[in-house]
């Protein structure tokens, strides 16, 4: 295995479709993605093509990774941590990518740490996604026999909860303690993993890192849009016949991209966008829908970590709405009062409305406490469940009068949308 750094191409073509980070590969393992793909450069001013490519982080928060990475360079021994958790129930975009294109990922994390003048980094994923951590270990062992990485990589096993993939929650964890968000600042890129200052990328930032390292930022925005260019990952799912992961073009219309995965007709009777810390769109809005930051931010949207879920015809919305509430209090890291008492106030009033008990008063306790909730928290987890919540009740109205004259419709125990049991904590 030694030579096979020194085997794949020097100049390896650009991919010149959409499919760039699920391109696929003429061959297995490391050979194959060197004979595709090459070598990393050595030498390039990776932060300044970050800059000039656009590229927001794919974790969720959009934000741009030239400012990540420039804040932590320079820095005393920084250490880059890869997130893999991916919480979200109803994303499987990075655990795809972790065993798809394991090495275009651990390219990006070893060019992130040369850039930013680290030595070691860490990739943590879930402790329970046994062939994400087998595919890791395989592809880290072919790197060291071929001598390829100039950082030292480990692997970490991360509970199983929602609010672990927050970075400071992570951090936390990986300094020995509960995997639960901390008050900032500092924040981690000034003292983050033993106190030192810490870059925290989505995996599947670093994978685009990797492109953009080797094919230059002017090469990323030849697909896209001005503001949000390149390609995303989205796992698309519920009412579609071809349910999983598409990389798709930034700016393109969601509708498209649901059809892509079998969407029959048109659109859907809503749309849940960003996962369980997102948004509800209704028809109207899902027909004029891109897949964007931008375009998904003028319809009070985002696109979070990347999820479509289209609402089958025979399921109740807001029932499935009130069942995610009810997970998101036992998800709570339960250290302060808008998680400890509103978001289990927030599911009893949603579960009142949804069995037309005192529906009049139970919906105004929902909004009470859905507003109350917001900007109060510990981390942004009581935020997205009123988020979440608040477009319910925009987007179902009708549903809700229903529920109101008649209780619970037979579509309310579908259950559709998948709400796991509860981790430990550590």
């Amino acid at each position: 295995m030694t030579d096979v750094a020194v085997t794949g191409a020097n100049h390896p073509a650009a991919p010149g479709g959409v499919a760039r980070l699920l391109e696929p590969l003429p061959g297995p393992g490391l050979r194959g993605h060197l004979e595709r793909f090459g070598t990393p450069p050595r030498k390039v001013d990776l932060i300044a093509e970050l800059q000039a490519s656009g590229l927001r982080g794919r974790g969720g928060a959009s934000f741009p990774t030239a400012v990540k990475l420039a804040a932590v360079a320079g820095r005393r021994r920084p250490i880059v941590v890869a997130n893999g958790t991916e919480g979200e129930p109803l994303s499987a975009k990075d655990k795809i990518l972790l065993v798809s294109a394991t090495h275009l990922v651990l390219d990006g994390l070893a060019l992130a740490a040369q850039a930013v003048g680290a030595t070691d980094a860490v990739v943590c994923v879930e402790r329970t996604a046994t062939r994400v951590i087998a595919a890791l270990e395989g592809a880290l062992a072919e790197r060291a026999a071929a001598r390829l990485d100039r950082v030292d990589v480990r692997i970490a096993g991360t509970p199983s909860r929602y609010v672990v993939g927050e970075e400071t929650a992570l951090v936390h964890w990986l300094n020995g303690g509960d995997a639960k968000p901390t008050t900032t600042p500092p924040r981690p890129f000034e003292k983050g993993v033993n106190g030192r200052p810490t870059l925290v990328q989505n995996v599947e930032t670093l994978a685009h890192i990797a492109l953009i390292a080797r094919f230059g930022g002017a090469w990323y925005r030849t697909l896209g849009t001005a503001e949000d260019p390149g390609t995303t990952l989205v796992t698309i799912g519920g009412g579609v016949a071809r349910p999983g992961v598409y990389e798709v073009e930034q700016g393109s219309g969601l509708v498209a991209a649901m059809r892509a995965a079998g969407l029959p007709g048109g659109p859907p009777p809503a749309v849940l966008v960003g996962g369980y810390f997102g948004t509800w769109l209704d028809p109207a809005s899902v027909a004029e829908a891109p897949v964007s930051v931008a375009g998904l931010r003028h319809l009070g949207a985002s696109l979070g970590c990347g999820v479509v879920w289209a609402l089958p015809a025979d399921v109740c919305g807001l029932a499935e709405t009130a069942r995610v509430a009810r997970w998101f209090a036992d998800q709570s890291a339960r250290q302060c009062g808008p998680c400890l008492n509103g978001l289990p106030s927030i599911a009893a009033a949603l579960d009142a409305v949804v069995a037309g008990k005192r529906s009049a008063d139970a919906l105004a306790h929902l909004q009470r406490w859905a507003g109350l909730v917001v900007g109060r928290g510990a981390c942004h987890h009581p935020d997205g469940a009123s988020r979440l919540v608040q477009s319910a009740v925009e987007v179902f109205g009708e549903e809700i009068a229903r529920h109101a004259r008649r209780g619970p419709c037979k579509a309310s125990s579908a259950h559709a949308l998948p709400v796991p049991a509860g981790g430990s904590w550590r």
